[in-house]
C-alpha cells in the first residue's frame, strides 16, 4: 500500500491563496485534477496521456502517393 495514504493527516489553515499542500506528498505528479462535491474536496494526480494517441501528429513526407493503398507492400515487401 502507498506510504502516503498511511501517513498521518494534518491540519492546514486557509489563507488568502488557498491552502498549501506539502511538495513531499506530491512527488513525481506533475499535474493534478481537483474536484469539490458537497463538502469534500480530492485531489487526483492527472496520468500522462497515451503516447498511442500522438501517432500521425509530426507527419513526414516520404514521396509515395499511394501508400494507404500499398502500404502492406512498403512495409513488408
Amino acid at each position: 500500500m502507498d506510504k502516503q495514504f498511511l501517513s498521518s493527516p494534518i491540519e492546514s489553515y486557509i489563507n488568502e491563496q488557498g491552502l498549501l499542500i506539502p511538495k513531499d506528498w506530491l512527488i513525481g505528479i506533475e499535474k493534478v485534477e481537483i474536484r469539490k462535491k458537497d463538502n469534500i474536496i480530492t485531489i487526483i494526480p492527472v496520468e500522462k496521456g497515451d503516447p498511442i494517441f500522438e501517432l500521425g501528429t509530426k507527419p513526414v513526407s516520404s514521396g509515395i502517393t499511394d501508400g494507404s493503398q500499398e502500404h502492406d507492400k512498403y512495409i513488408y515487401g
